[in-house]
């Protein structure tokens, strides 16, 4: 995964770059240590003369412990970057190369909360939260907030209803954070909130639809007679079981197109959050078996779990001339190779700073989730 991403960046050759990850640290905390250590002192990132690394090691506090990772690289020739120090109330410019994993709750440049535990399917603590940092290059300032919502916890339970009970943790939990970033503590400012978001598509109308000639055997367990697992057979084709990953396992344009009508939890905040539009495959769940890296696995139905969103002030932010072709890009990293169960995503952009003015500077940017 860490050689895919320094491709991408090699690629773009970007000034800012942005990686956020989600359930790093914790117990397997020295390996991912040292990928970090390789990752500050690959040549590809040599020219990269500043960065601030965050990874919450905390595992023994189940209360604060998020397993959130940001890591943001800054390129020698960007002169004039600053970030915000919340405690403070004021920006700092930034200097060398520091990594931060001990006590992120008292670091005084970003912003760390778990959800309430009411939050929580069953009010049962797991590592879901937020980190949020704040950035000024030159005269334009912008939030930067890695996000893990709640996952689907059952097929069967995701499928009793449209939209599912998790649609709605998770549409809770996003609005929690979205009234955070942007409530009266601080100054509002533009945001980009990119992470594994965990959506997935409406399970009640995808399988509907593939479904819509197929009968349904229901099958219960023996100990608790509690559903077990749905069979769904063909009206024709000699009843045959219609199985549940035979519509995605390929991956062409109808293919995504098709799946991308129930992909419905965005909507809910539309007038809120924004997004490019999606070209690539759904993110989640592919094969971890190294020799599949386009295979998904048979567990859950793909979806779009990890996105890069942000507010309309954020977006206009963004820089497209009409002479530049891919001047956005907005893609998957790793498309033929194995990146683990989520394939990274990330957005490559020109960010412009005194946007109005007749010399404005436009400065390119990576964010990676």
């Amino acid at each position: 995964a860490l050689f895919n991403e320094i491709i991408t960046v090699q690629t773009h050759r970007p000034l800012f770059v942005a990686l956020h990850c989600q359930e790093v640290g914790g117990k397997n905390y020295e390996a991912s240590m040292t990928h970090v250590d390789k990752l500050l002192s690959s040549d590809a990132m040599k020219d990269f003369s500043r960065a601030r690394v965050y990874l919450d090691k905390n595992y023994k506090s189940q209360e604060q412990f998020t397993a959130l990772g940001c890591c943001y690289f800054i390129h020698e020739s960007l002169k004039n970057i600053q970030q915000f120090d919340f405690k403070a109330k004021k920006f700092r410019k930034v200097f060398g190369k520091e990594v931060c994993s001990d006590a992120l709750l008292s670091a005084a440049t970003l912003e760390k909360e778990k959800f309430p535990q009411d939050y929580f399917p069953e009010s049962k603590w797991s590592r879901k939260g937020f980190i949020r940092t704040r950035w000024a290059l030159a005269d334009c300032a912008f939030d930067l907030v890695n996000i893990h919502l709640f996952h689907d916890a059952s097929n069967l339970v995701a499928w009793e209803k449209s939209p599912s009970v998790y649609s709605g943790t998770r549409q809770k939990a996003l609005g929690f954070v979205l009234d955070r970033i942007t409530d009266q503590r601080f100054e509002r400012l533009p945001y980009f909130i990119f992470g594994d978001f965990n959506f997935r598509l409406d399970s009640k109308q995808v399988i509907e639809s593939l479904c819509s000639m197929a009968s349904v055997q229901t099958v219960r367990s023996a100990d608790t007679n509690e559903v077990d697992k749905l069979i769904f057979r063909e009206s024709d084709n000699d009843r045959k079981v219609k199985p549940f990953t035979a519509s995605f396992s390929h991956q062409t344009y109808m293919f995504k197109q098709w799946l991308l009508e129930f992909d419905r939890e965005l909507s809910v905040f539309k007038e809120r959050l924004h997004e490019m539009d999606i070209s690539f495959p759904p993110s989640y769940p592919y094969s971890e078996d190294s020799s599949q890296g386009k295979q998904y696995m048979n567990t859950r139905c793909p979806a779009w779990c990890d996105r890069i969103l942000m507010s309309a002030s954020a977006k206009d932010l963004l820089v497209k001339p009409e002479n530049e072709e891919k001047s956005i890009t907005y893609d998957n990293i790793g498309p033929n190779v194995c990146m683990g169960d989520h394939k990274p995503v990330y957005l490559y952009f020109r960010l412009s700073t005194g946007a109005g003015k007749p010399h404005a500077n436009k400065h390119k940017c990576c964010v990676v989730q």
